[in-house]
């Protein structure tokens, strides 16, 4: 793997971690739908930057449309709407670990839709991982749910991301990164207008950190990080870099631990470690075929 793709991944990886605890603060003072819009208004706004100063624009065709405008809806809107409003009752520790289910979807669904093939070392290092995540949920508390609701959508934001990397990758075969990237969150940012009435309330009760959290979360959780993850999914298999996620929730309960003081149990700790263990076996070398030679078939 080139040392770029490995930053990407790093890069992603931490942003998104940091997100869940930005989140959780910044719900403080916005709710779950109206951080959506301001969060994607400001990740649009830089993306579409990048794109202006970028290389030359490639007009999609209608599938491309189509897999775009799913990619937005899903994965930026109704993803976001989710994750907000489940922190609204979940912490930032059990939300991470409910939403992890992610990859193991994502690798599924890219052996099943996207004819990945799901290599051995690749699916025991998904069970391996998964194990460490419910690990740390049931090490941070995951047994107060609460009514449910916000397990339920955690769970929906589990299931939107996986969707929206489905649908994103296919895209990103013809079309420039930074092109599929701004135009999903564009189509997300419209898909959440129905929330800009909350958004202007919120803003104007809203204090000066609350506001700096939304900056944040449009800036690098949304723009930059999507940014990278758009580039590494550009080059290699998306069940293989679905998997390198479940590091976020580990790093979400460290960063909780620096910034709410919430010391994990030891059993938390120990599901940080699986965790790890499973990313490292994920990338053994089984090898994953080629395109052409799936193709071929």
């Amino acid at each position: 793997m080139k040392p770029s793709v490995l930053v990407a991944i790093s890069v992603t990886i931490l942003a998104w971690a940091s997100a869940f605890i930005v989140i959780r603060y910044a719900g403080a003072s916005f709710e779950g739908g109206s951080l959506a819009p301001a969060r994607l208004a400001v990740g649009a706004l830089l993306l579409g930057v990048v794109v202006l100063v970028g290389r030359k624009w490639v007009r999609p065709n209608r599938t491309e449309w189509l897999l775009i405008t799913g990619f937005g809806v899903l994965w930026f809107g109704a993803y976001n709407v989710a994750l907000n409003t489940a922190e609204q009752s979940l912490d930032a520790g059990t939300t991470a670990m409910i939403v992890n289910i992610g990859p193991i979807l994502i690798a599924l669904g890219a052996g099943l839709f996207l004819r990945e093939g799901i290599p051995k070392w690749l699916a025991i290092g998904a069970g391996v991982a998964f194990l460490g995540v419910v690990l740390i949920g049931l090490g941070t508390g995951a047994s107060d749910l609460g009514d449910g609701t916000g397990v339920a959508l955690a769970l929906v934001a589990a299931v939107t991301y996986a969707a929206g990397v489905l649908l994103q990758k296919p895209a990103l075969k013809r079309l420039p990164n930074a092109q599929v990237t701004w135009l999903g969150c564009a189509i997300g940012l419209v898909a959440c207008l129905p929330f800009t009435g909350d958004l202007l309330r919120d803003l104007a009760d809203a204090p000066p950190q609350g506001i700096l959290g939304m900056l944040y979360l449009g800036a690098i959780p949304t723009a930059l990080a999507f940014s990278t993850w758009a580039y590494a999914l550009s080059r290699m298999p998306a069940g293989q870099l679905g998997v390198s996620t479940y590091i976020v929730p580990p790093l979400a309960v460290i960063m909780g631990v620096l910034v709410f003081q919430e010391v994990p149990a030891v059993l938390a700790v120990v599901g940080g470690v699986v965790c790890l263990v499973g990313v490292a076996l994920s990338r053994r070398r089984s090898r994953i075929p080629e395109p052409a030679e799936i193709m071929a078939e």
